[in-house]
């Protein structure tokens, strides 16, 4: 597999650590409200990665953190007069609600900042033994003049840096780039027990500790937004290397920005959305969709032309799925014959696409150009007198590399409405008697209220439009 890396800012050759296991951090939210539309992305971007790994039979430990303690937390919290563990806790189970919604899976390991105190001292106290930190009234900093490597994630330069930044008139920093990794207590803030007092972690330290504690002092892939390169994932390279002596994440996956309506999206235009807004007026699944129509790396403008596309391609998918579950129930035992045969190579055809698509840096606007080959191929060559055995195993790869992706998570309906069913069994006696127009009024009908009717030798195939 070839992953485009952010660090060498070109495509290498995935080799992991250890043969067979992969371990990947994907930087979470900050739990103080609902993730907006473009957190989304990157969560169900990384998600199909995690998911791909397994199909290839790797074994993951996929760890995506909570930053569960930081200035906009606190504020909100005292805002609304509770603690800020309170906010903290709900806001993790909204996540869960909205990712599952949006047909992300759990990670192995979800860490919370705040339950890993002792790790982020811990390594706070290594950086200042090893020189590479300093302490002032109770705060302490990276001393970004002694990382002799400082930028080379993103690409910038001390000078670079130096440059753009300021230094506020009461600022302690040694220089502009330096970072805390400890903040002194504040009046109202919560605090820990530490070597400099009370106080709480800098922001880019938690996700060091956390990531080393569950992956390793060197794991496989760090993945995050691009808007995270710099200054979250320059400092965390920075910070756990100068502590180990190490490399610290092998490869550095980063997804582009999403527009709204071909504006950048903020607050200040009004056009800021989150999940939990975006899912009262479009489908999850069709927002899983869109998000994976472009290859992840490229930005992409969120539009209801856009949804309406994905929805559009989506149910293409379960149409034919739904089909192919129709011709199942009712296909026989019979031998797989020559234009069978002829089906099933071009399926296996369509896996070798979807793999290489994968392979090439998660290419999954072609991924799923492979599934749709699929898709065309079946509704051409399967039919009522098709065998049990090609419908069966066109579905089921259709299905395993959907899965792959996190589509057609959908269950076939068990049963139509009452309403919907005694339109149907009515339809089916109006055929019998011969009449007709009846049979045509309740087939308008039917679509009317959302239902396509396919008629065959075995009956009537019905799919929700």
């Amino acid at each position: 597999m070839q992953i485009f890396n952010s660090q060498t800012r070109k495509k290498e050759e995935f080799v992991p650590i250890t043969p067979g296991k992969v371990g990947i951090y994907a930087c979470g939210p900050t739990v103080y409200n609902y993730f907006h539309i473009g957190n989304a992305r990157p969560f169900i971007v990384f998600d199909v990665l995690r998911r791909y790994f397994a199909h290839r039979g790797y074994e993951v430990t996929f760890v995506q953190n909570f930053t569960d303690i930081d200035d906009k937390m606190i504020r909100r919290a005292n805002e609304e007069g509770i603690t800020v563990k309170e906010l903290g806790d709900r806001f993790i189970q909204e996540y869960y609600k909205d990712a599952g919604a949006l047909g992300i899976r759990p990670a192995t390991v979800h860490p919370r900042a705040t339950e890993h105190m002792q790790e982020i001292i811990d390594l706070v106290k290594t950086l200042q033994d090893k020189g590479y930190a300093y302490e002032v009234n109770g705060d302490v900093y990276f001393d970004t003049e002694k990382d002799k490597g400082y930028g080379k994630l993103s690409g910038q330069n001390m000078d670079d840096l130096e440059a753009g930044a300021r230094i506020d008139v009461d600022d302690v920093k040694k220089n502009p780039a330096d970072f805390a990794l400890w903040k002194a207590q504040k009046p109202g803030e919560p605090a820990w027990e530490s070597p400099w007092g009370l106080g709480r972690p800098g922001w880019h330290i938690e996700c060091s500790a956390m990531s080393m504690k569950y992956l390793g002092e060197t794991f496989d892939i760090h993945a995050g937004g691009k808007d995270l390169l710099f200054p979250h994932h320059e400092n965390e390279v920075a910070q756990s290397e100068c502590a180990t002596g190490k490399p610290f994440a092998r490869y550095w996956m980063h997804n582009g920005f999403i527009n709204i309506d071909n504006e950048k999206m903020s607050k200040s235009k009004g056009n800021f959305f989150t999940v939990r807004d975006i899912v009262k007026e479009y489908n999850p699944e069709d927002v899983r969709m869109f998000m994976l129509s472009a290859h992840y790396r490229s930005p992409v403008n969120f539009s209801r032309d856009m949804v309406a596309q994905a929805h559009a391609s989506l149910q293409r998918l379960y149409t034919a799925r739904d089909h192919m579950m129709f011709l199942l129930k009712n296909a026989a035992d019979t031998e797989i014959t020559a234009d069978e045969k002829a089906l099933l190579d071009k399926v296996q055809a369509s896996v070798e696409r979807f793999d290489a698509a994968m392979d090439d840096d998660l290419n999954t606007a072609d991924a799923l150009g492979a599934l749709f080959e699929i898709v065309k191929d079946a509704n051409v060559a399967l039919n009522e007198k098709s065998s049990k055995a090609a419908v069966e195993k066109t579905l089921n790869t259709l299905m395993e590399l959907a899965d792959v992706l996190g589509l057609l998570a959908k269950k076939a309906d068990d049963g139509l409405p009452a309403e919907i069913q005694q339109m149907v069994d009515e339809r089916a006696q109006a055929r019998k008697d011969k009449n007709w127009k009846k049979s045509d009024e309740l087939r308008d009908a039917l679509a009317a209220a959302g239902y396509i009717v396919k008629d065959t030798p075995q009956g009537q195939n019905i799919t929700k439009a």
